[in-house]
């Protein structure tokens, strides 16, 4: 049948329901990482935790992400993006149970190190289904689904407010918490896209089954991975170090230096959920290329205004241009292939775990203006890579009729 671009979503448009189901899995995700997080003084404080020792429980979730990496394409190629996105889902609200309560440090390590890898594990499939939902329905949804994460956020730090006034209980919160990510779960089963059979491994010349060996990323792969490697790191950087500019530079109140990274997180929120259409309408590329360069002019109009207004204008303008980085990325290796796909996962999990820390040592040595240069020139960087990626024009948002392919990850070309 020929596409119908014109015509409305009805209530049983089976786009509809694949997108809510994979936007459910982004919410999870957004939902259980908030929700430990919004909890960190009541563990530090439970298991007698110096500052030290909370950063070291910080970078084991990050560790176990990157560690995640070698594990996800053997596993996405064996179970499918769809069984291996639940499997974590359902692992993800487990953990929860079990952080709550660990006895002592080691295991809470521990803990969080399997907690990042199931993260790892989770990004890569729910990923994987999204790109493909683009595919088969021809339609931008990514940027959307990217903004249900920041919506899961939300209500963990909603509801993690609402117990703590409650209860001190973590497992009492924690309880809670899984409750709602297993119901999460259970209404995403039903709706993401199946997987075709897992692809037979391999033979060499004899007959006999090989397995598959390390192969060095192509050009275009190194582009994706710098690509996302250095958009996570201006996201993440923004969003720990705004407010302390805001206060320590910026010369703003107590309560008018969380205004920065409220600007940054909201501009990105509402970009995001906008952002389908400009990829529909100018092409990922171009809005990669357009986002990323006035991300660094408005941060770099930040930096040598000073001041508080200049400060949320060009803050406004990172959250504003940085937003659609990361989806498009994703689309783009998706399209690659699973391992593409783990790679490039595996390099935003690494930007977002070292960016920060970098921006700390180059503020402590030369001040938070350079260190925040910093995250401008990484905005810069993607503005590069942006224009080295070869970019497929992305699918209208109107209705199309879907098309028989497989889904990234499950084994078949």
């Amino acid at each position: 049948m020929s596409p119908v671009p014109d015509a409305a979503p009805g209530p049983r448009d089976p786009f509809r329901r694949h997108q809510w189901a994979v936007a459910a899995l982004f919410c999870s995700l957004g939902f259980q990482y908030a929700t430990w997080a919004a909890r960190i003084p009541a563990l530090k404080a439970d298991l007698g935790l110096t500052p030290a020792q909370v950063g070291v429980l910080l970078m084991a979730a990050g560790i176990g992400a990157v560690v995640s990496f070698p594990l996800v394409d053997p596993l996405m190629r064996r179970l499918g993006s769809r069984r291996l996105a639940l499997l974590s889902a359902l692992g993800l609200a487990a953990l929860l149970l079990a952080l709550a309560e660990v006895p002592n440090y080691p295991l809470a390590l521990l803990v969080l190190g399997v907690d990042g890898v199931l993260v790892g594990c989770l990004n890569v499939a729910m990923n994987a289904q999204g790109a493909a939902l683009e595919a088969r329905f021809e339609r931008t949804t990514m940027a959307r689904l990217h903004a249900t994460f920041s919506g899961g956020s939300l209500l963990a730090a909603l509801l993690a407010s609402r117990m703590s006034a409650l209860t001190s209980s973590l497992l009492g919160h924690f309880a809670v918490a899984a409750a709602l990510l297993v119901l999460l779960g259970v209404y995403a089963r039903t709706g993401l896209l199946a997987d075709d059979e897992p692809a037979a491994a391999p033979e060499d010349k004899s007959g006999k089954k090989r397995r598959g060996r390390w192969a060095m990323p192509s050009r275009l792969t190194l582009w994706m991975c710098a690509a996302m490697a250095f958009g996570t790191v201006t996201e993440g950087a923004m969003n720990d170090w705004s407010t302390l500019y805001m206060q320590e530079v910026a010369g703003a109140s107590h309560a008018l230096a969380p205004l920065g990274i409220a600007v940054v997180s909201g501009m990105m929120l509402l970009a995001r959920l906008f952002a389908d259409g400009w990829r529909g309408r100018w092409g990922d590329g171009r809005v990669v290329v357009t986002g990323s360069a006035l991300a660094t002019a408005g941060l770099a109009f930040a930096l040598l205004g000073g001041g508080v207004v200049p400060a949320l204008i060009g803050f406004a303008c990172v959250g504003l241009g940085i937003a659609a980085v990361t989806p498009c990325v994703y689309v783009a290796a998706a399209r690659q292939g699973a391992d593409t796909l783990a790679v490039v996962a595996a390099m935003g999990t690494t930007g977002l775990l070292a960016g920060p820390p970098v921006i700390g040592f180059v503020a402590d040595g030369a001040g938070l203006v350079w260190g925040l240069g910093v995250v401008a020139g990484a905005a810069a960087v993607v503005c590069l890579c942006g224009t080295r990626i070869r970019w497929q024009d992305a699918p209208r948002e109107g209705a199309a009729e879907p098309r028989a392919e497989a889904v990234p990850g499950s084994g078949t070309a």
